[in-house]
């Protein structure tokens, strides 16, 4: 069992991006970052970031849980330990920030905007890796060991 006071980090990002792609591997590293430090890593649950996030953490020994758009658990990547299908779509990027204390953007397009609009709104530590800036609102990490530690 998990207590409340470990942190659980989200990793948003790319849906769709190869494994051999420099967002992929960056992502793998995040969560194996994530894992390290005994934090629980929420993803989107599906493809690219997402994999690759709940692959590094998972592959590490951390749990990860991911917060599905759909209605079918096993729609969830397979390094997802704890598969929650919403079906309510688009709308889990909600569910996603809040249920995480920080946030981690891997590149990413306009979901991922989303989810760090809802961030900034909640006043969530966010950092990125090649995502959107928004002209300097979301800090950006230069290695994935900065970016967990800057949102610790």
């Amino acid at each position: 069992m998990t207590p409340r006071n470990t942190k659980i980090i989200a990793v948003i990002g790319l849906g769709d991006c190869a494994a051999d792609s420099k967002h992929y591997r960056v992502a793998i590293e995040v969560g194996a970052q994530v894992a390290a430090c005994g934090c629980v890593l929420v993803t989107g649950g599906l493809g690219g970031v997402m994999e690759a996030a709940s692959r590094g953490a998972s592959e590490a020994g951390g749990l990860v849980v991911g917060i599905l758009p759909g209605a079918l658990v096993r729609d969830a990547n397979a390094f997802v330990a704890v598969p929650i299908a919403t079906g309510i779509g688009e709308a889990r990027n909600a569910v996603i920030v809040n249920t995480t204390d920080a946030l981690i953007a891997v590149g990413g397009g306009y979901g991922t905007l989303s989810e760090i609009a809802f961030a900034l709104k909640q006043g969530k530590p966010i950092v990125h890796l090649g995502s959107w800036g928004l002209d300097g609102q979301v800090p950006e990490a230069k290695s994935p060991e900065e970016a967990v530690r800057r949102v610790m």
